[in-house]
């Protein structure tokens, strides 16, 4: 079916072409159904005009990523289309014969990844990759300044209230948080960019109603979960993917692995380099420059993409109808009057039980932050972060309610976290098991531990207070 609808695209693409030059052409292309031989007659009946041709390739590999991730014979029809004579391959040869002085002047290709360009163009070795020259960085995505002006336009078809200052910060805050954060070129310079389906899809919503989209995620990005899922489902993977959700400790590799051809996908083995650098090539990991030592370092680029990888976790975390409905009403009371009970009861029963006993002997309070961010993460109604970056050394896990949903009945909430070891607590595990949680709190260590919550809580509450004035309805949790 893939073949067949390849050569259809191919057979499409070159009667358009003959239509529209059709004064140009001393006669018309024959459509042959090998698509192939369509492009061969095409070249040779633009060559007789003296005119240049130029093929112009968009998203190449996306069926490549599509049938490797798909479940049903993924990997063998992958290999059945770009291997040896597959379709894909002899397209390519085509491609690069035709450029040879045969008529075809340039070739230019978007939308590449290395995942299948090691596979699909090794015939096709005349290509230059230009990814990673510095002057192309922003070529697929919206700056800030773009954003601004783009913003401006739109706005002024609103009602007056979104012109004011306050109402134009506020909409270019949103729209930062959830789609900013890419950056494509090699220099730790080079801006950040702001996702282009994203933008659009909020603009193309925003000027029609002059409010925020309830779901701020495009379905037409719903496929990067399915790419999230592919490489958690590789060795190793899953650990590398719930790594990625830790921004204290930023995913980092000497360099960027280049090299992801079907047979390094299907080593039993790859170190976490590869790893990383599939999940940055595939769009939803980002450079954010380099550690002390010079390794890369990379990190989730927005909310909207925070919101795939935390959804992959609580898909594994929560399968079935009942874990799912008690996590939707334990949220719901703490996201509306601050009783943090019934939800710590729900993750101690149900999603800490995830890990096992020899896991939790080695966790520490990222363990427990990430499974609060599981259970908690509700970007239609909040804006979710960890380490929440206004005056940076926010605290673990904030929850600041959306401007659009602040006319409903919930609560801002901001958490910190601390951790604490059995041996710290000088006790047998056993004994601990016993102790009800008012016990625990009394315990010197435990205490000791809050206590520094509490104070870093009360300086957090300062600023957010200055920044979010009396609009804010904050609760404060020391966990």
């Amino acid at each position: 079916a893939i073949t067949a609808s390849l050569h259809q695209h191919i057979n499409s693409c070159i009667s358009a072409f003959d239509f529209y030059y059709r004064s140009y052409l001393s006669r018309p292309i024959e459509e042959k159904e090998n698509s192939f031989s369509s492009l061969r007659d095409l070249l040779a009946v633009t060559g007789a005009t003296g005119h240049k041709l130029y093929l112009i390739i968009d998203e190449y590999d996306n069926f490549a990523n599509e049938v490797m991730a798909s479940q049903m014979r993924g990997i063998d029809r992958y290999q059945e289309l770009v291997g040896g004579e597959g379709v894909i391959k002899l397209f390519f040869k085509t491609v690069k014969a035709s450029a040879e002085g045969r008529g075809l002047d340039r070739v230019f290709i978007t939308g590449v990844s290395p995942v299948v360009m090691s596979d699909i163009t090794s015939g096709y070795n005349v290509v230059k990759d230009i990814t990673w020259i510095d002057e192309y960085h922003d070529l697929c995505g919206f700056t800030g300044k773009e954003l601004d002006d783009i913003l401006s336009r739109v706005i002024a078809e609103c009602p007056d209230e979104w012109r004011s200052p306050e109402k134009r910060a506020e909409a270019h805050s949103m729209l930062r948080t959830f789609y900013n954060g890419y950056r494509f070129g090699a220099e730790e310079h080079d801006s950040l960019l702001y996702n282009p389906t994203l933008v659009l899809y909020f603009f193309d919503f925003f000027s029609r109603y002059c409010r925020y989209p309830e779901k701020m995620l495009d379905q037409n990005l719903a496929m990067d979960r399915n790419r999230i899922q592919f490489v958690a489902g590789l060795p190793h993977g899953e650990t590398v993917v719930n790594q990625a959700l830790n921004i204290e400790q930023p995913l980092t590799v000497p360099e960027l692995a280049d090299d992801f051809g079907i047979d390094a996908l299907l080593k039993n083995e790859q170190g976490p380099g590869f790893l990383v650098s599939l999940l940055h090539y595939l769009g939803v990991l980002t450079r954010m420059g380099r550690d002390p030592f010079g390794k890369l370092q990379f990190t989730i680029p927005n909310l909207v993409v925070r919101k795939l990888y935390v959804e992959r976790m609580r898909d594994s975390f929560l399968c079935t109808f009942e874990h799912i409905k008690l996590r939707d009403e334990v949220s719901e009371i703490f996201y509306t009057t601050g009783e943090p009970g019934p939800l710590c009861d729900f993750i101690e029963a149900r999603l800490l039980k995830v890990f096992d006993n020899r896991d939790l002997r080695w966790s520490n309070e990222l363990v427990v932050k990430t499974l609060f961010l599981v259970a908690l993460f509700n970007d239609a109604a909040y804006i979710m972060d960890s380490e929440t970056s206004i005056d940076r050394g926010y605290g673990d896990l904030s929850l600041i309610i959306r401007p659009d949903m602040r006319k409903y009945q919930l609560l801002d909430h901001l958490l910190e976290f601390k951790h604490l070891r059995w041996e710290e607590l000088g006790a047998k595990n056993a004994g601990m098991r016993e102790l009800s949680r008012e016990e625990l709190r009394e315990l010197p260590p435990v205490a000791g531990k809050l206590a520094q919550a509490e104070a870093k809580l009360a300086g957090y509450r300062e600023t957010l207070e200055r920044v979010h004035g009396e609009k804010l309805r904050l609760h404060t949790h020391p966990v």
